[in-house]
């Protein structure tokens, strides 16, 4: 169920409490009647501060992803017990908060994503059985305290970073072999924005398709989150990448507004204010956004970090582009034209090529060609 402005009864009661425990709008008159709660301006702005806080899409609609992060803001560490248990995965700011104190302390936590998961437990048992504590895996207690107890011995430097690009590093500069997950964006009874006949989902679909075709030319591995056909939830997407050990996730979009002024390109990483980030997805947001804004001439709308389920729940670097406006008449009238999104596609993969080149040998920014990029890995290689 989706809340927004002007909507009353429990739900809405649910969100202010929450909202007030937050210390995001002041708490409701106890004697109130809950079932009476209006979704009114407060309300609405208190949601929009904390969606912008929290790296979510700014609406003031109170739709599921608000709901779990209104939820995940609730707990910081050492509030409650944590420990992995299939049948309710646990989530919130305290779980995210104790990956970054074990990955400070060497554990390989992988990102700090918030998700009690079996790494996450696996790192809690390592980092017990090494404190002589029990080894089961819960977080209760006695091992907050012992955690609180050696304090800090690290700080900074983001130690998931290096893993990161460590293994980027050990990956090559080499396309051949990289397994590529490619995310055409809606699709199914979802279109996305619909402007003259013309949807995203379907021109999302062809750039991928597009994209897939280049890639498998380079001997790359590629694998496409949904069918022309179909709608996946972002947690099935982000499955579907976990799932095949995917290199990169790649999510591809097209955006629309209100305004007919909105314009421009802008890329995606994970990350979050407090400074847990993907710092690879972060360098291919960048390489991404650099090069298709030097191939397009499009407005330069930036890089920018987001916890979308389609960034955090993906365990590899990932990315989301949006790739222009439908509302936009002239962007619209050059994403319906096949050279342009041949050009969209082929700056994507240049840039990924840029990534694992690393700066060797690296071509100025919207010069290097499919056709040359192929060649080169075939000299290179044998491809």
């Amino acid at each position: 169920m989706l809340l927004r402005r002007g909507d009353r009864g429990q739900a809405v009661a649910a969100v202010q409490h929450a909202l007030a425990s937050l210390q995001k709008l002041a708490p409701a008159d106890p004697a109130a009647d809950p079932t009476q709660a209006l979704f009114d301006g407060a309300t609405d702005a208190a949601i929009r501060q904390f969606q912008q806080e929290r790296g979510l899409i700014v609406d003031g609609i109170v739709g599921p992803v608000t709901v779990r992060s209104l939820t995940d803001a609730r707990w910081t560490l050492g509030d409650r017990t944590l420990a992995y248990t299939l049948s309710a995965v646990m989530s919130g700011d305290d779980v995210t908060a104790l990956q970054v104190r074990l990955a400070e302390l060497g554990y390989n936590t992988g990102r700090p994503d918030g998700i009690f998961g079996p790494l996450t437990d696996a790192c809690v048992r390592d980092f017990q059985k090494h404190r002589g504590l029990a080894e089961d895996g819960v977080f209760g207690a006695d091992t907050y305290r012992e955690l609180n107890r050696i304090g800090r011995m690290v700080t900074g430097g983001r130690p998931f970073y290096l893993r990161e690009y460590q293994n980027l590093r050990q990956a090559g500069p080499r396309l051949h072999g990289k397994r590529i997950v490619i995310d055409p964006a809606h699709g199914g009874e979802d279109p996305g924005w619909t402007v003259e006949g013309v949807q995203a989902s379907d021109l999302t679909w062809d750039i991928a398709r597009r994209l897939e075709s280049r890639m498998v030319a380079t001997g790359m591995e590629t694998f496409l989150t949904r069918g022309a056909h179909q709608n996946p939830t972002p947690e099935e997407r982000a499955h579907l990448a976990n799932e095949v050990n995917a290199d990169l996730m790649l999510s591809l979009h097209i955006d629309g507004s209100t305004s007919s002024l909105a314009t421009g390109i802008a890329t995606f990483h994970f990350g979050t204010d407090s400074g847990a980030t993907s710092t690879v997805g972060e360098t291919l947001a960048e390489l991404v956004q650099r090069e298709l804004v030097a191939r397009t001439q499009m407005t330069d709308c930036r890089v920018h970090h987001r916890t979308w389920d389609i960034l955090r729940l993906t365990k590899m670097p990932a990315i989301q582009v949006e790739l222009g406006y439908l509302s936009n008449e002239a962007e619209r009238t050059r994403l319906v034209r096949d050279e342009f999104r041949n050009t969209l596609a082929d700056g994507i993969l240049v840039a990924v090529k840029r990534l694992y080149m690393d700066g060797r040998d690296d071509p100025h920014t919207g010069t290097f060609t499919f056709s040359e990029l192929l060649a080169h890995e075939k000299a290179a290689y044998g491809v």
